[in-house]
């Protein structure tokens, strides 16, 4: 089972058929993007949920039916223990950004970080998950893949929101502030904290 979200409104790939209740069941072959992003639009439907027979393939086969596009981003630790945000379009979110031609994407993760916080002297821990989300740009849906990495940063510097990518604030943030931001949150952020 994978989840893509469309704002906050998941797309669950799937192999099992459940009965309809809050959700919508369409075949992942033969169902248009345009046809789940309105179904999705829909008050009565809080998920949709595309049945495909192969669970290895599924993911592969959603994302045939978008253009792709790939980023990196991290969760960031200092050594207090908190983590970095950012605050963008009324919402915390983690940095992150699109990857670049001849970049490794733990390049890409690095180098957004640095670009939308001003954080330095970062190092990645491990892989930490990969998200996926529907947005839309220049009028056409595309699919962004994620892949979010925990970091550490010994920079006690002056944290520097890029503006130009209208971010307004960074900050480090306690856990029980991180608490409080993941309800002003993205469900794909939401994920990486469950």
């Amino acid at each position: 089972m994978h989840f893509v979200f469309v704002n906050d409104k998941p797309i669950i790939l799937t192999t099992k058929v459940e009965k309809e209740t809050d959700f919508k069941n369409f075949l992942l072959k033969d169902v248009s993007i345009k046809r789940v992003l309105r179904t999705l639009k829909k008050k009565q439907y809080n998920s949709v949920r595309l049945i495909h027979h192969n669970e290895k393939t599924l993911l592969k086969h959603f994302c045939k039916k978008l253009p792709n596009v790939i980023a990196g981003g991290g969760m960031v630790k200092n050594k207090a223990g908190e983590t970095l945000f950012i605050y963008r379009k009324r919402k915390w979110d983690l940095p992150k950004g699109k990857a670049e031609k001849k970049e490794t994407i733990e390049e890409t993760a690095i180098r957004e970080v640095e670009e939308e916080t001003g954080v330095k002297n970062l190092k990645i821990v491990d892989k930490l998950a990969v998200t996926y989300h529907v947005f839309r740009k220049r009028g056409k849906h595309r699919l962004k893949i994620t892949h979010w990495y925990n970091m550490t940063s010994d920079y006690t510097g002056k944290l520097n929101p890029q503006q130009n990518e209208g971010i307004t604030k960074v900050e480090w943030l306690e856990e029980a502030e991180v608490v409080k931001a993941m309800k002003n949150s993205y469900a794909n952020i939401k994920l990486l904290f469950n």
